[in-house]
């Protein structure tokens, strides 16, 4: 499969966005939840015995039905013993439904035509907040016919759980409240607190730290009046730039106002050296890609016009020098080690 080297033009200028693009109201959070139970109905397709807590479970599901059956005695391979995880939202109710996740945990070859018995549904606190019970679907078939050919030990009951206990969260009665910036970030976090201010036109923002803002509620308003309010007032957002890679596909996503320090480095057969002009040179045998960036072919040499020498500019030119997408990401991930590229690189 070839390789793309893909740029995405994001200027890293200041934009104006929603505070609720930006900043998550402390306290408002999903919460995960977990439990453990068997899969039943499988065709020949479960646990062996092999899963002698496989065949344990077994045996004390029955026992409360009344079945006293020592699990050495157990011979089904149509039982799966299986995690079950799911994320509760907030303010959810009771009765309110979600999907749920179900993975095998023994040596299951499949989950395909199976249900999930009642299973409760554990907080970190060791509360059961939910109960997961219903048929699993697990994708699409394959050629044969089977399930899904990647993952047929994982499935999904869609609308699987229902909320038993509530995880109460009181913002009506609040007096005070604070915003956590999605990135932590000094100037956007005072952006946020002028923001405010100045649509209420009094100090009811206070920025703490480069993630947390904590508000005053107006006397003339509720808390919820307050903070749909604040999720739609407009403010001057500054992103930080970031080179993102993925190492596996080739993909490189960065934003084009990106700069390099002048460097001079090489990587196998490719020598780097980037110096910056005033009006670029222009040797024999050079190409040249704009007004801003010129390749001297014979010493390998980029001439960039002074304040123009980005990442964008550099991933073209070593695309014009034959460099492979293994190549160019080496390269940038060294510059970035060597301090010449400030910003931000995430390897994924």
């Amino acid at each position: 499969m070839k390789n793309i080297i893909l740029f995405l033009l994001i200027c890293s200028t200041i934009y104006a966005t929603k505070i609720n693009d930006v900043a998550n109201i402390v306290g408002v959070r999903d919460n995960q939840i977990i439990g453990y139970s068997l899969v039943v109905g499988l065709k020949k397709t479960g646990d062996g015995t092999t899963s002698k807590f496989t065949l344990q479970s077994i045996a004390n599901m029955l026992k409360t039905m009344n079945i006293d059956m020592n699990s050495i005695d157990i011979k089904s391979k149509n039982v799966a013993a299986v995690v079950v995880t799911a994320t509760l939202k907030p303010f959810a109710r009771q009765g309110d439904k979600f999907d749920i996740t179900v993975s095998s945990i023994g040596d299951a070859k499949s989950l395909e035509g199976g249900t999930l018995l009642m299973t409760p549904l554990k907080g970190v606190d060791g509360q059961i907040y939910a109960l997961a019970q219903g048929p699993l679907s697990i994708g699409g078939k394959n050629e044969k016919g089977a399930g899904s050919e990647s993952h047929p030990t994982v499935g999904l009951v869609y609308e699987g759980g229902l909320v038993e206990r509530e995880i109460n969260i009181d913002l009506y009665h609040q007096e005070y409240i604070s915003l956590s910036l999605k990135e932590s970030n000094f100037r956007n976090s005072v952006a946020v607190q002028k923001a405010i201010n100045k649509f209420y036109s009094t100090q009811v923002a206070v920025a703490m730290d480069p993630r947390t803002i904590k508000l005053k509620k107006p006397e003339n308003r509720s808390m919820i009046e307050f903070l749909a309010e604040v999720q739609d007032i407009d403010m001057d957002y500054k992103p930080k730039n970031k080179i993102i890679i993925n190492e596996r596909t080739g993909t490189i996503i960065a934003g084009v106002g990106i700069k390099i320090t002048p460097i001079i480095m090489t990587h196998g057969d490719i020598t780097i050296k980037i110096n910056e002009q005033a009006t670029p040179s222009q040797p024999a045998g050079s190409i040249v890609i704009d007004d801003s960036l010129v390749i001297g072919l014979n010493e390998n040499e980029l001439y960039t016009k002074d304040g123009t020498t980005t990442v964008a500019n550099l991933v073209r030119s070593l695309q014009k020098l034959g460099a492979t997408p293994k190549d160019i990401i080496s390269i940038l991930e060294t510059m970035k080690s060597a301090g010449s590229i400030s910003a931000e690189l995430k390897v994924i």
